[in-house]
C-alpha cells in the first residue's frame, strides 16, 4: 500500500508539465491532492482529466497568504512552483531570482508553520553546477558535491543553490536535482527544453527552418517524464535529506539529439546552426550513483522511446 493513499498532498505548480504528471501519479496511489498554480505558464487543460478528482487553488505563492492557505493541514507537499524555462528564458529573464525565492521564503515559512507536516520535497535543479565543471562537452558526470564551490552559470541556478540551503536549515526537506526532464505536457515556448524545439521544428519543418543553437556539440542528459515521476514519488518515501541527482547519467550531443528527432519525423531535414542563440555551458550530465544506492532508482525509458512518445504527443496536438 502507498504511503500517500489517504493523505492529504499538497503540489505547488501542478497545473504545469511537471506538477500535472506528478498530481496524476499522487492521485492513482490514493491520494487526496490539492494543486495550486496561478495559471502563468501552466494550464486546466493539463489536469483535466484529473480536475474532478483534486482541489484546484489558483493563487500566486509570491503572496505569502496563498502559500499559508495552500499549506495548511498538507501531509506531504511538493513544491514545483517557479518561474523557469530553457535557456533561452533564464538568459534574458533576471527577474526570475526575485520571483522564485519570494516564492520560496513564502513557502519556507508556511511549511515550518505547519504542525501536519511529514514531507516537504523541493525541485532543484541540475543548473545550481558550477560552470567550470561543465566547460566542456563530454565534462565529468556531475556527483552532488560538485555544487561547491559555487559558480552557477544563471541566476536561476544561484538562486536553486540558495533555496536549497534554506530549506535545509528549516524543515526536513528532500532535495531532488533534475536534469532537463522532458515529456508530453511540457511547453513548446521559450520555457520549454531543447528536445522541445527540436521536436516542434522537426514537425513544422521547413517552416520554420530547422536550427540548432550553437554548435551543437554541446551536451546534455536527458530523463523522461515517467522516470523522473518515480524518482520523486521514491525521494519522498525515502529518510534522504541530502541533494541527490535524478537525471540520467547518458550524455549526448545536441548535434545527435537533433538526428534522432530528425530519424523519428521520417523527414529529410538538413539542420542549420545559429551561433548566435545562447547554448550555455558545454557539458552536463548526472551522475545517479547517489539515486541507485540510497534510493533505489535509475531511468528505466531509453531516450530514443521517451522521444518518439513525446513526438508522436506533439504531433497529435497539431502544435502551431
Amino acid at each position: 500500500m502507498s504511503m500517500f493513499k489517504g493523505e492529504k498532498v499538497l503540489v505547488t505548480g501542478g497545473a504545469g508539465f511537471l506538477g500535472s504528471h506528478l498530481a496524476r501519479r499522487l492521485v492513482s496511489l490514493g491520494a487526496t491532492v490539492t494543486i495550486v498554480d496561478n495559471l502563468s505558464t501552466g494550464r486546466l487543460q493539463n489536469i483535466e482529466d484529473i480536475r474532478r478528482k483534486i482541489l484546484f487553488l489558483k493563487g500566486d505563492l509570491r503572496d505569502q497568504h496563498v502559500a499559508i492557505k495552500a499549506c495548511s493541514g498538507r501531509r506531504y507537499i511538493f513544491h514545483l512552483a517557479a518561474d523557469m524555462g530553457g535557456m533561452g528564458y533564464i538568459a534574458k529573464n533576471p527577474v526570475i531570482l526575485n520571483n522564485n525565492l519570494r516564492i520560496d521564503l513564502n513557502m519556507l515559512s508556511a511549511a515550518y508553520a505547519d504542525v501536519d507536516l511529514n514531507g516537504f520535497l523541493y525541485a532543484s535543479s541540475a543548473c545550481v553546477y558550477p560552470e567550470y565543471r561543465q566547460d566542456v562537452p563530454w565534462a565529468n558526470r556531475l556527483r552532488e558535491t560538485d555544487a561547491l564551490p559555487a559558480q552557477p552559470d544563471t541566476l536561476y541556478g544561484w538562486e536553486k543553490l540558495t533555496a536549497e540551503f534554506l530549506f535545509k536549515s528549516e524543515v526536513e526537506v528532500r532535495l531532488p536535482r533534475l536534469h532537463n526532464v522532458y515529456g508530453p505536457y511540457s511547453s513548446f515556448d521559450e520555457r520549454g527544453k531543447a528536445p522541445m524545439h527540436l521536436i516542434m521544428k522537426a514537425i513544422k519543418h521547413p517552416n520554420p527552418p530547422f536550427e540548432i543553437w550553437g554548435d551543437g556539440k554541446q551536451t546534455r542528459s536527458f530523463l523522461y517524464i515517467d522516470d523522473c515521476i518515480d524518482g520523486l514519488i521514491k525521494l519522498m518515501e525515502s529518510n534522504f535529506q541530502e541533494p541527490i541527482n535524478i537525471g540520467s547519467d547518458k550524455a549526448i550531443a545536441i548535434n545527435n539529439l537533433a538526428k534522432i528527432i530528425i530519424r523519428i519525423s521520417g523527414k529529410n531535414i538538413f539542420p542549420k546552426h545559429d551561433y548566435s542563440k545562447p547554448q550555455g555551458v558545454r557539458g552536463r550530465c548526472a551522475d545517479i550513483t547517489l539515486a541507485r544506492k540510497v534510493v533505489g532508482w535509475e531511468p528505466k525509458i531509453s531516450l530514443e522511446e521517451g522521444l518518439m512518445r513525446t513526438y508522436n504527443w506533439a504531433k497529435s496536438l497539431k502544435v502551431s
